[in-house]
């Protein structure tokens, strides 16, 4: 289901070097002090916070002309928090719904990047799984329980394995493909179609079998 809630307005943004899937486990390790007031800021207010690719620059520092980010990003929700020295807060952080920036961020004074006119973008339809990503499923299970044997927990529970969308966004978040390939995946509307694409990939590195 779509949350319709009004966004923050201006939404505070933090780019990184990866792409957040919606329903994707986000760890981060907080330390700048910009990103400290971000946090204490979304606890306060019980509101989310944007996870925006950067496709030029780094995430570190403050130069304006320097960092380029995408147009489309994904909100993520605090879950939990751990002070584990002073000043560093380890957070455990869920992916959900993507929005797209309407008009380019700007950089406050602090150098935290904020967005306004920040519009939602439709959660995806739930879709069934077709018979032939049946493997494309199966893949996905068993590369789960060697990560969970290693120690990982990969993915958040409810486990989806059903949902065509679920299933496709879990693959792309462990497919060893460039980011720009993740970013365009994460923005396709059509679940299916994203489910289908990467099974071709599995299936083209013959990680699946015909």
């Amino acid at each position: 289901m779509t949350i319709t809630t009004p966004l923050p307005d201006p939404l505070p943004l933090f780019p990184l070097q990866l792409v957040l899937f919606p329903d994707g486990l986000l760890p981060l390790k907080i330390f700048e002090a910009r990103y400290l007031d971000l946090v204490s800021h979304c606890l306060r207010r019980g509101e989310p916070f944007g996870v925006v690719s950067i496709t030029r620059g780094a995430e570190a520092g403050s130069n304006v002309e320097g960092m380029r980010i995408e147009a489309v990003g994904v909100l993520a929700r605090i879950d939990d928090v751990d002070a584990e020295q002073v000043g560093i807060l380890k957070l455990r952080c869920t992916g959900t719904s993507r929005f797209r920036l309407t008009q380019a961020p700007a950089q406050r004074p602090d150098g935290l990047w904020v967005a306004s006119g920040v519009e939602r973008i439709p959660d995806d339809e739930p879709a069934a799984v077709e018979e032939q990503f049946q493997p494309t499923v199966e893949g996905l299970k068993e590369a789960a329980a060697q990560l969970q044997s290693q120690g990982t927990i990969p993915f958040l529970p409810p486990l989806r394995w059903d949902d065509a969308g679920w299933v496709a966004n879990r693959w792309c978040e462990l497919l060893p493909v460039a980011m720009s390939a993740k970013q365009r995946l994460m923005e396709l509307e059509d679940p299916v179609t994203r489910l289908r694409l990467v099974d071709e990939f599995l299936r083209s590195r013959q990680v699946l079998k015909d």
